[in-house]
């Protein structure tokens, strides 16, 4: 009797030694009872097509992808969801039986969920949300904060140029704000996240005032080490619900794994628990 193939999938980047995907996916892996295997790859970007037009053979179900592979990846692929297409972006890929690579970008996903799991009255219809950053970040949240319904995006970033080529893509939904006067437009905000490196450990603080945040506000930060930055634990003084960036990095990775391996993994206590020892 044949034994079926054990099923490999994992994560490739340049560099990838800091990638937490491979804790994350063999924490589930294990919990799941799922005979399959997550590794992680340093691909260079000359090497990029070659490796992924191969890896099927290999048995790979699928891989995730960080930088600075998020872009290229989507042009090499054969076809895209709509969210990925409209990010410019993709971090998740599953090669299909025929060797084709189908991508998508669940940060986004990964983002929502979060923000629904850690604050669960949340509600994206109750005012404008405020973006500080214009990166790839912000696009994937910009995308998944329109498509919940939020009314309208402000949107702040070091150098306007960059935020004012987002509302040239993304539309009149979004108002540019100056960066100097970032705290502004917090006043009437109701969602506010952080999705620069700002407050990152290593890296400089984020010296946005936050005089005029609303109490009723939920505010996030996408960087989650440290866990409560200096920008959520303002928030939390001021009586704001705060949801940390580990979230978003757990359910993020919860499409793919059902793709690859054909259960749908939980983020519970008990996974933030492991990923933070």
């Amino acid at each position: 009797m044949t034994k079926p193939n054990i099923p490999l999938a994992g994560v490739i980047g340049d560099p990838i030694s800091h990638s937490l995907s491979p804790r994350l996916h063999g924490y589930w892996l294990k919990h799941n009872a799922v005979a399959g295997h997550y590794v992680p790859m340093h691909i260079r970007e000359r090497d990029l097509e070659g490796v992924l037009r191969q890896m099927p053979k290999m048995g790979f179900r699928g891989v995730n992808v960080t930088l600075p592979h998020k872009v290229n990846v989507l042009k090499l692929a054969d076809q895209a969801t709509d969210r990925a297409i409209l990010i410019g972006a993709a971090n998740t890929l599953t090669f299909r039986d025929d060797g084709s690579m189908f991508a998508d970008n669940t940060d986004g996903y990964g983002f929502i969920e979060n923000l629904r799991q850690s604050a669960p009255d949340w509600d994206p219809k109750a005012g404008p949300a405020a973006i500080l950053g214009a990166g790839g970040a912000a696009r994937a949240i910009i995308v998944a904060l329109a498509d919940a319904g939020v009314p309208e995006i402000h949107l702040s970033n070091r150098t306007r140029p960059k935020a004012e080529a987002l509302r040239a893509e993304f539309g009149p939904k979004i108002k540019v704000v100056d960066w100097v006067q970032a705290g502004n437009m917090l006043d009437d905000a109701r969602t506010v996240i952080n999705t620069t490196s700002l407050g990152m450990t290593g890296q400089q603080e984020l010296r946005v005032p936050l005089d005029g945040l609303h109490k009723d506000a939920v505010v996030s930060d996408l960087v989650y080490t440290p866990l409560e930055t200096s920008f959520l634990a303002q928030a939390k003084a001021k009586g704001c619900r705060t949801v940390d960036g580990l979230g978003m990095l757990l359910h993020q990775g919860v499409p793919g794994f059902e793709r690859w391996f054909g259960k749908r993994p939980k983020v519970d206590e008990e996974l933030r628990k492991f990923m933070l020892r």
